[in-house]
């Protein structure tokens, strides 16, 4: 625990973490400038408010090992605590008493501010829409510069304190999706910075399920960096806090899905069932509030979805299949990203089947149907397909089908190696 961060906390963490200044301000969603300025000024100089909230997050959501380097480098330090004051704020808050992962609750009422018609907000649904459709990838440099141009003047552009909670929401509402963007362009080191820094500018806000749903997204996150026990106390850390305040039942459905998950990665059958049947009761559940607008839908599909995933962790290609098929009912081809991981999904259980014909045969549909779709994850699924199908490539229409996923493959990977370039990046801070 870190009552108050100066300089040599920072420096400290950062080589706990065994991070350059550069991965380490990432992560904080600071420049490196402003790391080196921090470090330089060790105990005499302490980050904004808003800085040590991060900095908060980040030592909670380091691992043992880190933990216990950053514990016994500050044991070794004997400088005194530092009395100078704040970096550029006139006051000097009280920080968070304890490092934990509980989102702030509304001051007043725990009730959430409405506000369904103002520019963040219509910006961030037309993001959402146009996600739906053509992935992240595409769009991450569209919502970097609009978080860059138009939220960030409102946050950091001028000496006054920034009073709005409203803004934070906004800022972190879209740095989230930022940072699910990150993910489907194959930055999850980006998406991790993206999603941290969401974290802890949702508590300088008042939207208590924003908070818990950017919880569940760094499980999702932790799934795919291969962390099961990771994502499970990220999810577990979302469910206290959702226990504090109003019922939500699909933010307790995408918890009860995301320990689901892990405990599929860990082998455990019955807990993995289990879990999902929680999450499939918790949405026959009533709201206590209105939903938040800044928290993407969790529904039946969106269950299917990742049951789907669970069912393939353990090998039942049976039920992966079942899951699938209730994806492609639930979501129409409109919505084309969701339909398309179904239809992977129901591809992968039939190759493991031996249902080849038909699996070649939905295999040509989903390339058809996502050429304009900028998604890393897609490709990583297609090249998952392709090495599945190499047992039966003797089969003429198997061959066929090896040889388009290979040509489709080769052009979307080059694609992606652009949208993961330093000129992409370069082009999405302009």
């Amino acid at each position: 625990m870190v009552q108050t961060w100066s300089g040599r906390e920072v420096r400290v963490l950062r080589e706990s973490q065994r991070l350059s200044i550069r991965e380490f301000a990432q992560r904080i969603g600071v420049s490196e400038r402003m790391v080196s300025r921090w470090e330089a000024g060790g105990g005499s100089i302490r980050p904004r408010p808003i800085n040590q909230e991060g900095l908060d997050t980040l030592l909670a959501t380091a691992s043992a090992d880190e933990r216990s380097r950053f514990a016994a480098r500050l044991e070794s330090l004997a400088a005194p605590r530092p009395t100078s004051e704040p970096e550029t704020t006139p006051t000097n808050p009280t920080p968070p008493a304890s490092v934990d992962l509980r989102p702030h609750r509304h001051a007043a009422t725990g009730r959430l501010p409405k506000r369904t018609d103002g520019p963040d907000v219509l910006a961030m649904q037309s993001f959402r829409s146009a996600d739906r459709q053509v992935g992240g990838g595409h769009l991450y440099a569209s919502v970097v510069r609009y978080l860059h141009t138009q939220v960030g003047p409102r946050l950091f552009g001028g000496d006054l304190e920034v009073e709005d909670p409203a803004i934070f929401t906004a800022a972190a509402g879209l740095t989230e999706m930022a940072g699910w963007m990150a993910h489907d362009a194959g930055r999850d080191d980006r998406a991790y910075s993206h999603f941290l820094r969401a974290f802890h500018l949702s508590k300088a806000g008042q939207d208590r399920q924003l908070g818990i749903h950017i919880l569940a997204s760094l499980s999702h996150l932790a799934h795919h960096r291969v962390d099961p026990y990771g994502a499970i106390r990220f999810a577990q850390a979302g469910e206290a806090a959702l226990a504090d305040g109003a019922e939500n039942p699909e933010l307790a459905a995408r918890l009860l899905a995301m320990q689901a998950r892990g405990r599929a990665a860990l082998g455990e059958d019955q807990e993995t069932r289990s879990l999902l049947d929680q999450a499939e009761a918790a949405l026959d559940r009533s709201h206590a509030e209105a939903p938040s607008e800044w928290v993407s839908h969790f529904d039946r599909g969106s269950l299917a979805s990742e049951a789907a995933r669970c069912m393939r962790q353990l090998g039942k290609s049976a039920d992966t299949q079942k899951h699938a098929q209730l994806i492609l009912e639930l979501r129409p081809s409109n919505r084309i990203r969701s339909h398309t991981f179904g239809q992977l999904f129901l591809i992968m259980s039939l190759i493991e089947q031996g249902e080849t014909e038909e699996a070649c045969r939905i295999t040509h549909d989903v390339i058809g149907s996502t050429q304009s779709l900028g998604s890393h994850l897609v490709v990583q699924q297609l090249k998952e397909i392709h090495d599945q199908l190499t047992p039966y490539a003797d089969s003429p229409n198997v061959s066929e089908t090896r040889q388009l996923l290979a040509d489709t493959m080769r052009q979307r990977t080059w694609l992606q190696q652009w949208i993961a370039s330093d000129a992409f990046e370069a082009q999405a801070s302009r």
